[in-house]
């Protein structure tokens, strides 16, 4: 018989996401912490498919372990729904779970659409009369605030706007990704009570907290040589023969300023340029590097599943992600920067975007927003420094970003919920 149970409401694998990841992570530490059955309740694969989000080789999600279910509801209703019928699935299952009298938590992150249908479900539960025993932890996303109720604000959507932040505050616990993040929504809700004399900035500024990333370090931390070497070398590639960009290829991640000032960069030699990922961003993306005077040293991998990733960091030269603040995407964290840091390899070059800050610290080398020049001098810098000066800076680095370590993140994240197991 189940005792205690997570829910975890998420986009989770196959989509390339680190919110994705993140899920899995405390999905996997909760199963250590008293919780004896955990369950991610997600989103169909056709649905997944069909929405356009970018989206790992199937055959290749690592498993998860046992005691963690994956949940994919089926849509509910036909053709004469025109809209929210996988919503309805997914509310509907959690109505089911918060009714079967199991002691739950359940943790959204994305508060549109997760959030406001753990919301929806809790009402729904309650009102059937039935006992429900179900703490909620609702987490917001950068996405949340810059491609949700940022553009709520920039079109005047009053009632849209104050859907996603009375769902948001009407959770038990309420915590933000950075606290770039924190600050993103007070700003945002003080706008809306200016504009229409509501109250939601006070309430967001009392009860968000900071809960960092959850990140399974230990998928980083002392990286077996001879793999590492393999999957390099899998890959027609050299130890240290590339500069590498992991991550979702959209505009946000400022690529073709970084394919630029590889063409400029004047120390690269042979070395090559790997762009690894997938996104709305990577027809265009290849059409800008096929005519580039450096074509033929710039590889695309479209295919980079979860146990190469770390392979590919500790093996490159340096790891570049030209970050930029676009309408529809601001990094609100960094989880790949952080990744890289506990894989080891070449230093990071980044741009302070958004709460890129937080998640490297003082271990990265900063360049400005759209400056391929300076990225070609970065680039030709972290290629200068001499083998002891590479470690001692990747060693400061791994320890700035243990901090970030799953175990640790969940502790603190469920530490003021009551009733927490033992």
């Amino acid at each position: 018989m189940t005792d205690r149970r997570l829910v975890i409401v998420v986009r989770a694998d196959p989509v390339i996401c680190g919110h994705s990841v993140e899920a899995r992570n405390l999905a996997e530490v909760a199963l250590t912490r008293g919780f004896d059955e955990v369950r991610i309740v997600t989103w169909p694969i056709e649905r997944l498919e069909a929405s356009g989000l970018p989206l790992k080789p199937l055959d290749r999600v690592l498993p998860y372990s046992p005691g963690i279910v994956v949940e994919r509801p089926a849509p509910v209703g036909d053709y004469k729904v025109p809209d929210g019928r996988y919503l309805a699935g997914l509310t509907g299952r959690l109505v089911e779970l918060f009714t079967d009298g199991v002691p739950t938590v359940a943790l959204s992150l994305y508060l549109s659409p997760h959030t406001i249908a753990v919301a929806d479900a809790v009402r729904a539960a309650r009102a059937t009369g039935l006992p429900v025993d179900v703490q909620t932890i609702a987490e917001a996303v950068g996405s949340d605030v810059t491609n949700v109720v940022r553009a709520c604000l920039d079109r005047d959507e009053f009632g849209a706007a104050a859907h996603i932040l009375t769902s948001y505050l009407s959770q038990d616990h309420v915590v933000a990704v950075s606290d770039y993040t924190r600050e993103l929504i007070i700003a945002s809700a003080a706008e809306i009570d200016v504009r229409h004399g509501t109250a939601f900035a006070a309430q967001v500024r009392d009860r968000v907290r900071v809960s960092y990333p959850a990140i399974d370090t230990s998928a980083y931390l002392d990286l077996d040589p001879s793999r590492t070497a393999a999957v390099l070398a899998s890959r027609g590639l050299e130890p240290e023969g590339y500069i590498l960009f992991l991550s979702r290829l959209q505009r946000a991640k400022g690529v073709d300023d970084l394919i630029a000032g590889f063409e400029r960069a004047s120390r690269v030699g042979d070395k090559v340029l790997v762009i690894a990922g997938r996104g709305p961003e990577a027809a265009a993306l290849r059409e800008r590097a096929a005519a580039s005077p450096a074509a033929s040293r710039i590889r695309f991998l479209d295919d980079v599943d979860d146990e190469e990733k770390p392979h590919l960091m500790a093996g490159c030269a340096s790891y570049v992600l030209p970050s930029k603040a676009t309408p529809e995407f601001v990094e609100t964290f960094g989880i790949a920067l952080a990744e890289k840091m506990l894989a080891g390899g070449g230093p990071v070059i980044t741009a302070l975007t958004g709460g890129i800050g937080e998640a490297v610290g003082e271990h990265a080398t900063i360049v400005p927003v759209e400056d391929a020049d300076a990225i070609a001098a970065a680039i030709d810098g972290s290629l200068e420094l001499d083998p002891a000066e590479r470690a001692r800076r990747a060693d400061a680095a791994r320890a700035h970003a243990m901090q970030f370590d799953r175990a640790v993140v969940f502790d603190r994240l469920v530490a003021p919920l009551e009733r927490v197991p033992a």
